[in-house]
């Protein structure tokens, strides 16, 4: 009995000794700048998101975060740079589920989203993803583009990034419509707007942010919203749903570490990220930058949805590879 009691005591020492140990990790974190890996170019939705996060983090913690853009290899190239870093709590990766589960899909990475990083949250959902139509094409609903596409297969022309987010989003409406579209690389959102302003592509997957001014001039039509409930701070854009076709496609950012870095470390920059959200004037900034409304999930939660995602979009598998 004596030698049981000595065990339990030791055993419940231990472990308040670990939890003081964790909890002062988390206090003292972070001890230096932050460096967030973005792979994404400046000016983009995924740097945007990220550089709110970082100045509001500021704001909270008094901490500095410094954002580097990492492009190249479709996310590959910075996601390797945050899995090869110290698993500190000094180096972050910001994306989206484009580099985290797109790219497992179309064979340009062959592992599993939280294989090599660990999951700190979900800080954001962009719901402000729209599927735009050039004036030229005179696509202004998602009816006006099946009744076209069906009347001349592969004539319908759609820019993407080939191998990306929006190449799926385009390859999933095609699917769901029951249409055949023609996919041509045109490059980043910033290429899809001059190709859209100039005619030489009918339709396009881009943020509302950036060409929310050409849907005022009647310089470009917003055929649909890709939320799965209607985002109204895009106004009276419809979802695909409403439009009589039973399809979604969301955008989560993450935020996560190197393997193997400190769970209270995790925990810390989550519950920051928490307090980050119900600030007023962050939610403005997301409105203003890309009409794009407050979300959060916790880790746990957040490695629940993304599993989600991951599994809804694998059935397409080979409908991107073999369209690469």
């Amino acid at each position: 009995m004596t030698f049981r009691r000595t065990f339990l005591a030791a055993a419940v020492a231990a472990v308040t000794l670990s939890t003081t140990f964790t909890a002062a990790v988390a206090a003292e974190w972070p001890s230096k700048p932050v460096q967030v890996i973005v792979p994404a170019g400046a000016g983009g939705d995924t740097d945007f998101n990220a550089r709110q996060m970082a100045r509001f983090f500021q704001k909270i913690t008094g901490k500095t975060m410094i954002v580097t853009n990492v492009n190249g290899g479709g996310g590959t190239i910075a996601m390797s740079q945050v899995q090869d870093a110290a698993p500190d709590g000094n180096t972050m990766f910001f994306g989206h589920t484009g580099q985290l589960i797109v790219n497992e899909i179309s064979g340009l990475i062959d592992y599993k989203f939280d294989a090599k990083l660990d999951i700190a949250c979900i800080p954001a959902i962009d719901k402000g993803v729209v599927f735009i139509g050039s004036k030229k094409s005179g696509l202004k609903t998602v009816q006006d583009v099946v009744t076209k596409a069906k009347a001349a297969p592969g004539t319908v022309i759609y820019g993407t990034e080939m191998g990306g987010f929006s190449h799926l989003q385009g390859l999933m409406f095609a699917k769901q419509a029951g249409v055949q579209l023609k996919f041509v690389d045109v490059g980043s959102a910033s290429d899809k707007i001059t190709s859209l302003l100039g005619g030489r592509i009918d339709l396009a997957s881009i943020s509302f942010g950036p060409v929310k001014d050409y849907a005022t001039t009647g310089d470009m039509a917003m055929v649909a919203q890709f939320s799965k409930v209607r985002n109204p701070l895009l106004g009276d854009i419809k979802t695909f749903t409403e439009q009589g076709l039973s399809f979604d496609m969301e955008k989560p950012y993450i935020i996560a570490f190197p393997k193997g870095t400190d769970p209270a470390i995790q925990k810390k920059m989550a519950d920051v990220m928490a307090q980050i959200t119900k600030d007023p004037a962050y939610a403005k900034a997301l409105e203003d930058g890309f009409k794009q409304p407050v979300s959060f999930m916790p880790a746990k939660e957040a490695v629940a949805h993304l599993n989600k995602v991951r599994d809804d979009l694998m059935q397409y598998k080979d409908l991107l590879r073999q369209k690469k």
